[in-house]
């Protein structure tokens, strides 16, 4: 049986981002959690080649509909406790620091992280009791 595989992106909501600050938090997550362990190789030619692992998830994931749920935490402890929760379960999670040169004045910030791609019965556990974006 194939099984569906999802993200979760987790923003929040204590920061009162922009929407478009919002949207691309979410994004940086969403991305690094799908590079985690990337490598990056020159050719002769001086292009570059991007290698992935896939692990059986991610390949699932890429390969169907790469669905992505965004819910949010009050603050950023709830967000800590998620990221170490996540990371105790042994699901992929890539938390997200913005620098703070656009917002945050100058202060660098976390604002997010990507769980997953993972099974809802995996993630629904850590995630579920959270509220949609």
């Amino acid at each position: 049986m194939n099984q569906a595989y999802r993200q979760m992106i987790v923003l929040r909501k204590d920061l009162n981002m922009r929407k478009g600050k919002m949207v691309a938090q979410g994004a940086h997550a969403s991305l690094g959690g799908v590079l985690m362990g990337r490598t990056i190789h020159e050719r002769d030619d001086g292009t570059f080649e991007l290698h992935v692992p896939l692990s059986p998830a991610l390949h699932a994931w890429l390969t169907g509909r790469f669905t992505k749920i965004c819910v949010s935490v009050k603050d950023e402890q709830e967000l800590f406790d998620l990221h170490r929760r996540a990371l105790e379960a042994g699901i992929p999670v890539c938390l997200i620091q913005d620098a703070g040169l656009t917002e945050f004045g100058g202060v660098p910030t976390y604002t997010g992280l990507a769980l997953g791609p993972e099974t809802e019965e995996t993630l629904s556990p850590l995630t579920g009791h959270l509220p949609l974006l």
